[in-house]
């Protein structure tokens, strides 16, 4: 490795990870999540009466919605509310409250260069799943963590900051669905994506990074629910 990261971080190492379980108003659940800086929100509402267009006899539908720091939801917006559900699909349990709705809403609580960067995508992730948790009324079967991997000069690193992503020749988002403990782990979403032809070699050693960084998060998110059980007064929590 021919380059140094901030603060002597290790390339296997994420930024300092914050959770926030937030008290917002007319809301079932919220929750705040970052890595370092950059910082996500999310809300839950649910289960809630649904619009018939939308009701689903079988099943409660789930909608996501993506809120830009500034100015209205357009597209892109739209592929990133699509892309973030179909991360969290696999640990909710949609079956047992039909023809309801299960609305989450998330934002970017932080400016970034890149508004979609996958530090960012990972954050929202992880603030979503916090407040289906804290909201505590959607079935679940599991726990959906995430983290970005980036590639600079053939090194892979985790969890790239707004510096080296200018540097990066590949990103991604790697989300793992945790079911019974933080070593029952495997993947069920990624967006990698590279400048130049990579192998299922380097995307195995990808997920093989990811996997051990987001049982960081996983950790974290189980130290934050625990103290805020404790009654902690500060419920943001960094490690």
């Amino acid at each position: 490795m021919d380059f140094a990261r901030r603060g002597g971080r290790g390339i296997d190492e994420p930024r300092a990870l914050k959770v926030n379980l937030d008290g917002l108003a007319r809301v079932d659940g919220s929750a705040r999540f970052g890595f370092g800086d950059t910082v996500a929100g999310a809300s839950v509402s649910g289960p809630i009466e649904v619009r018939l267009a939308a009701e689903n006899p079988s099943l409660s539908t789930f909608e996501v919605l993506h809120r830009p720091l500034s100015n209205v939801p357009a597209t892109r917006s739209k592929s990133l509310a699509a892309s973030i559900r179909s991360a969290l699909i696999p640990s909710l349990i949609l079956s047992q409250n039909p023809r309801t709705l299960i609305q989450l809403v998330i934002q970017a609580l932080s400016p970034t260069r890149s508004k979609y960067s996958d530090a960012l995508v990972a954050a929202m992730i992880n603030a979503s799943t916090i407040a289906l948790l804290n909201a505590g009324s959607i079935p679940m079967k599991g726990v959906v963590c995430a983290v970005a991997i980036g590639r600079i000069k053939s090194t892979l690193v985790v969890d790239p900051n707004e510096e080296e992503e200018i540097a990066l020749d590949a990103s991604g988002c790697f989300a793992f669905a945790f079911g019974n403990g933080v070593d029952d782990a495997r993947c069920v979403w990624t967006n990698w994506k590279s400048l130049q032809s990579f192998d299922q070699a380097e995307l195995t050693q990808c997920k093989l990074l990811a996997s051990a960084a987001a049982k960081s998060v996983w950790l974290q998110i189980h130290r934050g629910f625990k103290d805020d059980e404790s009654g902690e007064e500060d419920d943001e929590m960094e490690i």
